[in-house]
């Protein structure tokens, strides 16, 4: 079963990009989404170009919500992968069982 990726950046987004190119040509896995708490990072517009989702989150959002979790519970994810994200990662995603296992 093909895997499905978030990628968390913040700024460029050069590193992200890389992925998304690798995964582009290997049909293991995909990029389903990539995650940002910068509205102004160039990685929006680079998930843009390859056509991947995107979703803009403030400090709130991310550690006082589980919006997060149930976002990526809902893309079906299997792998998160920091990219330049330079936040602290909040116990709620570090420890949720919603994320799916295979």
């Amino acid at each position: 079963m093909k895997k499905r990726i978030a990628i968390f950046a913040s700024g460029s987004g050069s590193n992200a990009q890389k992925i998304m190119e690798y995964f582009k040509k290997h049909q293991d896995a995909e990029i389903a989404i990539v995650l940002t708490n910068n509205s102004e990072a160039y990685v929006l517009q680079r998930a843009d170009n390859f056509e991947i989702p995107s979703h803009i989150f403030d400090k709130h959002e991310f550690y006082k919500t589980d919006d997060i979790v149930k976002l990526l519970k809902n893309l079906q994810i299997n792998l998160v992968v920091l990219a330049g994200f330079l936040w602290l990662i909040p116990d709620n995603l570090l420890n949720s069982k919603h994320l799916t296992q295979q």
